[in-house]
């Protein structure tokens, strides 16, 4: 068995994959880096021209310091929530090579010339119970699987992932099961940043107006990048602080992005709700699942598969020959009540002409029988076929006399 190449070398998906495998991508991983930029420019401008300003501005002396180390730390904390959301898989569920054999429904069409052709359905929903209420679950024709409940397949990566809740350009990553507790602290911690380089620069112009003793407009003259971080963190704060307070509810509900937006108050949606406490403490602190996929493993080659259908259609066939051998028995057993019901009499000579065919044809009827119910049934005793030997025989003695 050759093992040349590894999971994430032979992936169908649309991901990209770094550092050998360790770390999974999406697709349009390209926006990570513009966010990272995003984050990252605000606040060096805000540590140059708004925090190093103010670090002997309270007392004691050097308090002011801790304005640009929060600023500093925060910024990285944010960052490794941003790492974890989208360089992780976020809840991939593994393809299947073949649809399963257990759900496949073999059917037999009847084309435009009379001729049967087997083919071979798989039902298209299926019904689950989740908290006791029943789900309908579907059946994914690219991964060749029944989709968990809350499973859904993503176009843009084109994986089937669990809890799917979105797909999100920004992180550059679909949101689900494995990275969606990441994602809202990342979102919401970038909600906390804004807040907070927003505040700290709207203080900093009041200390200049106190310094200078002016209006609002002489400071914001004095230090324009402290406006401009203000204008850009407040249309972040909506952009940001949005989403926190959507998910919030969602979180709540205990519904995805998804759901959401295509099921709304539908059972589906009600069989997961287990209250708003119970709901928080699923999505914060539970165990993270593992991850389904070794993308570093090798890959094995499959072993070659035995179409069932074609043991089935012989099957069909092996019925077939049984049925006809059943009608020639029958036949020739109706050909033997005719000819008993004949009158030797009135007819002699065709009398026992029928009766010397009649017993050639219950020979073979005998002979046929006989090999094929001790192929199907074992051993059985032969007195019963040689009775109707006897009988046939009778039958042409009292002809003859």
């Amino acid at each position: 068995m050759t093992q040349t190449q590894r999971v994430f070398q032979a992936w169908k998906g649309s991901n990209k994959f770094i550092l050998g495998g360790r770390l999974i991508f999406g697709p349009d991983a390209r926006s990570v880096p513009v966010t990272v930029l995003l984050i990252i420019v605000p606040v060096i401008l805000f540590c140059v021209f708004v925090a190093r300003h103010l670090r002997h501005e309270f007392s004691p002396y050097n308090a002011g310091y801790a304005i640009l180390v929060v600023a500093i730390l925060f910024t990285i904390y944010v960052l490794i929530l941003l790492s974890f959301t989208s360089a992780r898989d976020p809840g991939i569920v593994p393809r299947n090579l073949h649809p399963p054999e257990e759900d496949l429904r073999y059917e037999t069409t009847l084309s435009a010339d009379g001729r049967q052709t087997p083919s071979v359905q798989i039902p298209r929903t299926k019904e689950v119970i989740v908290n006791g209420v029943s789900v309908r679950v579907k059946y994914c024709d690219t991964c060749m699987l029944y989709r968990p409940p809350r499973c859904s397949h993503c176009s843009i990566c084109n994986n089937c992932v669990e809890r799917f809740d979105h797909h999100c350009p920004w992180v550059g990553q679909c949101i689900g099961l494995r990275n969606y507790r990441y994602f809202f602290m990342f979102v919401s911690s970038a909600t906390l940043l804004c807040i907070y380089v927003f505040s700290i620069s709207a203080l900093y112009i009041k200390i200049l107006m106190e310094h200078q003793r002016g209006t609002v407009w002489m400071a914001m003259k004095e230090s324009p990048w402290s406006v401009a971080l203000m204008i850009y963190c407040f249309i972040g704060f909506w952009f940001v602080g949005g989403l926190t307070g959507f998910h919030l509810y969602l979180i709540s509900t205990n519904q995805t992005t998804y759901e959401n937006f295509r099921y709304r108050a539908n059972s589906r949606t009600v069989a997961y709700n287990r209250g708003c406490a119970n709901n928080f403490l699923e999505v914060f602190c539970t165990k993270i699942k593992p991850s389904r996929n070794n993308f570093r493993a090798f890959v094995e080659e499959e072993p070659p598969r035995v179409v069932t259908t074609i043991t089935r259609e012989s099957e069909d066939e092996a019925g077939t020959r049984r049925q006809k051998v059943e009608d020639d028995l029958d036949i020739g057993d109706d050909l033997m009540n005719i000819s008993q019901r004949c009158n030797p009499a009135e007819q002699p000579h065709h009398g026992l002409d029928i009766d010397q065919s009649m017993i050639g044809v219950a020979e073979r009827a005998a002979t046929i029988r006989t090999e094929t119910r001790h192929g199907s049934w074992g051993s059985r005793r032969s007195g019963s076929w040689d009775i109707e030997a006897d009988v046939s025989s009778s039958n042409v003695r009292e002809s003859r006399s």
